[in-house]
């Protein structure tokens, strides 16, 4: 439902990936993909800068693009933005990745799948060569939550790619947002003989999700992509014994080298090649990634790394609104 009808409406164009970076994933997920594309009232895309958003768990890039109660979807969220002049126009792609596991962290996993090169060899490559949009110093890439976890992580790892991102309420500090999921996940497996693969197999036939079976698939899919093991049901071991708890340091290892706040200590000076960094976390956040936020926030600013944060009263729900505060920042960066 449109919130502001007095601007012009732009296009969304249907599109899909056929994708080779996809093929021969363990989840056994399709390689075409649906990749909708936004482009502003009064423009062929030619010549703006690009954008890539990456959704949250349990969701897709379309969703952004489809019908909303009560609020805007992205599309009229930036109709509003550029047409009251907020923002510069630009190219927005909704990439579709979500995956048997429920979503997506957006990097490569044996697992899970290489994500990461889809994003950056086939949708960044195919899209700019169809709009003529993007290019070198003119492409973005924003997210929230998993979504949020995949912006800051591709701006660490491929800062040759992107040139500003966005990260509201990522994934930050793994000991802090997944350690307590990891055992309600093995507590709720006990209910399933202590077996991941009686689990997925009862929850795909169930005709109800709960939110219990949501979040231990969700713990699931972290351990598929932090710490994959191609020899297991779907890639999938948890780093704790199933039945005693007992932390495998060695897997657990595996995860912490995907933490952003780890992650830093090596690759943060690749910040400084972008144009634009923008992190924000509410205070409220149930998953406890405002700790995190500040740890990030302190560390890029004690190496002097320019990036813009910001807390807000707010938990990590329904927070969409938070756009209008990012995808102005990265616009303008990535037009000058």
């Amino acid at each position: 439902m449109r919130k502001a009808r007095n601007y012009r409406a732009g296009t969304i164009h249907a599109h899909a990936i056929d994708s080779h970076a996809l093929a021969g994933n363990l989840l056994g997920d399709p390689t075409r993909r649906e990749v909708p594309v936004y482009v502003p009232a009064g423009h062929s895309g030619k010549g703006l800068p690009l954008l890539v958003d990456l959704v949250g768990f349990t969701a897709g890039g379309p969703v952004h693009v489809a019908w909303k109660n009560f609020g805007e979807n992205v599309p009229e969220r930036l109709d509003r933005l550029i047409g009251a002049e907020g923002m510069p126009p630009v190219v927005v792609a909704f990439p579709d990745c979500f995956t048997r596991l429920g979503g997506n962290q957006y990097i490569n996993s044996e697992a899970v799948g290489r994500w990461e090169d889809f994003l950056v060899d086939e949708v960044v490559t195919d899209i700019e060569a169809r709009f003529q949009c993007g290019g070198s110093g003119r492409r973005g890439v924003f997210g929230k939550s998993s979504g949020g976890y995949g912006a800051i992580v591709h701006a660490l790892r491929r800062s040759d790619v992107w040139s500003a991102a966005a990260c509201h309420s990522g994934d930050l500090d793994f000991a802090i947002c997944y350690m307590g999921a990891v055992f309600d996940t093995v507590r709720l497996l006990g209910k399933h003989d202590r077996s991941i693969e009686t689990f997925i197999a009862r929850f795909e036939a169930a005709p109800k999700k709960t939110d219990a079976d949501l979040h231990a698939l969700m713990t699931l899919a972290m351990a598929a992509t932090y710490d994959p093991a191609p020899s297991a049901f779907l890639g999938i071991r948890l780093p704790v014994d199933l039945e005693t708890g007992t932390l495998i340091a060695e897997r657990w290892r595996h995860w912490l080298d995907w933490d952003p706040v780890r992650l830093v200590d090596g690759l943060g000076d690749n910040l400084k090649r972008l144009k634009a960094l923008y992190i924000d976390c509410g205070t409220e956040d149930q998953y406890n990634l405002i700790f995190g936020a500040r740890q990030l926030h302190r560390k890029l600013t004690a190496r002097g790394i320019a990036h813009r944060y910001e807390e807000f009263p707010d938990n990590h729900t329904g927070i969409d609104y938070r756009m209008d505060e990012s995808l102005p920042f990265l616009a303008k960066a990535l037009s000058a």
